[in-house]
Parts: structure tokens; sequence; C-alpha cells
């Protein structure tokens, strides 16, 4: 028997535990090569000293290395999940997430990776196949 996820008594779906600044803190690290390094007051996390996510000053988000062409529709999906921060990611390859609206640390994880695969050298993409997003290899 397996243990089911409790139910949001409005909509009948199940509801997964809320995701904490300390599981994007532990699921970062868990990633080949990469270090936490305090930036502008909050925690980056770096591989080969490249920023693939950040946690937001307020620990209810996080920014993550996205490509712009794909951040509209994202936010256009799932506008509850991800954001921009006006005036600040209009020039960047970057994406909020809103750690609430994750479904699981199973989301975060496969959101972190593809983040971190946007940075990470070659070699270290190399060496770690188990990380390959979908289509790659």
């Amino acid at each position: 028997m397996t243990a089911r996820s409790p139910r949001n008594p409005r909509s009948g779906r199940a509801t997964a535990a809320a995701i904490a600044a300390a599981d994007v803190r532990s699921a970062a690290l868990s990633l080949p090569d990469t270090t936490e390094k305090l930036a502008w007051g909050q925690p980056t996390f770096r591989v080969a000293g490249k920023i693939f996510a950040s946690l937001g000053d307020d620990d209810t988000a996080m920014g993550v290395k996205c490509p712009k062409e794909d951040r509209a529709e994202l936010i256009a999906t799932e506008p509850e999940k991800f954001f921009l921060k006006e005036g600040h990611d209009d020039s960047y390859a970057w994406l909020r997430v809103r750690l609430a609206a994750l479904e699981d640390a199973g989301e975060l994880a496969a959101i972190l990776a593809d983040a971190w695969r946007q940075v990470a050298p070659r070699r270290l993409l190399a060496a770690h196949p188990e990380l390959e997003g979908p289509g790659e290899g």
C-alpha cells in the first residue's frame, strides 16, 4: 500500500508538502560541483563559477537560469508558478519560481537540474549523463 498525499478540501487535489528555502539549498547543492555563495545579500548556487539559481530575499521564491525564448510560454502556462521581477529580469536569461506553487521535491529538482545544465561546462555534462534533460544525449 502506498501513502497518499493529503487532499485540499476545496479542490480535491492532492496537496504536497510546502517547498522551503532549505529544500532549494539541499537540491541545488546535490548537483555535481555546485557551490553556494552569498551575492547581493542572497544565497546563490553556482557551477564552474556561474550562477544557475538563487533564493529570493524573502525565501518564498527562487530565481533560475532560463532561456529568454522559453520564459513567456512558461509564464503564460503557469502564471501562479513562474514570473519575472519587473525591471530586473527583463534583460537576463532568468525566471522566478514561487516555491509554494511547486508540486513536490521532484519538480524542484527537475527545475534546478535544467538550470544547472545551462551553465555547467561540457566536461561536467558529459560526466553526468543521468542529469540529461528531455531530448538530450
